[in-house]
């Protein structure tokens, strides 16, 4: 009993910890946002003191019957600061 109770703590603390937000765009420069979308290919954002969003370096971090959107956040040291994609729901019709 000891044994199961500790292993739902551990699976209720490691399922908190994947859902945090990332560091907040308005406090670093722009250069640093896209640097690290890029690295780590999708990264959830802070955009706002209320707000977040989920940015990724291409298509490829979407879902199949998503398309990657230019995304673009405030920073530190420009209002529109492109960091990669959001993925959209349903077709691009550009293509």
């Amino acid at each position: 009993m000891i044994r199961l109770t500790a292993a739902l703590a551990l699976t209720v603390l490691t399922t908190g910890a994947l859902a945090q937000v990332g560091p907040s765009t308005t406090g670093r420069p722009c250069s640093a946002d896209r640097a690290l979308v890029s690295a780590r290919g999708a990264v959830v954002l802070s955009t706002g003191q209320y707000t977040y969003g989920r940015f990724v370096r291409d298509a490829r971090y979407c879902q199949v019957d998503q398309y990657p959107q230019p995304a673009f956040v405030p920073s530190d040291d420009t209002a529109q600061c492109f960091v990669g994609y959001r993925c959209a729901d349903g077709p691009d019709d550009d293509l």
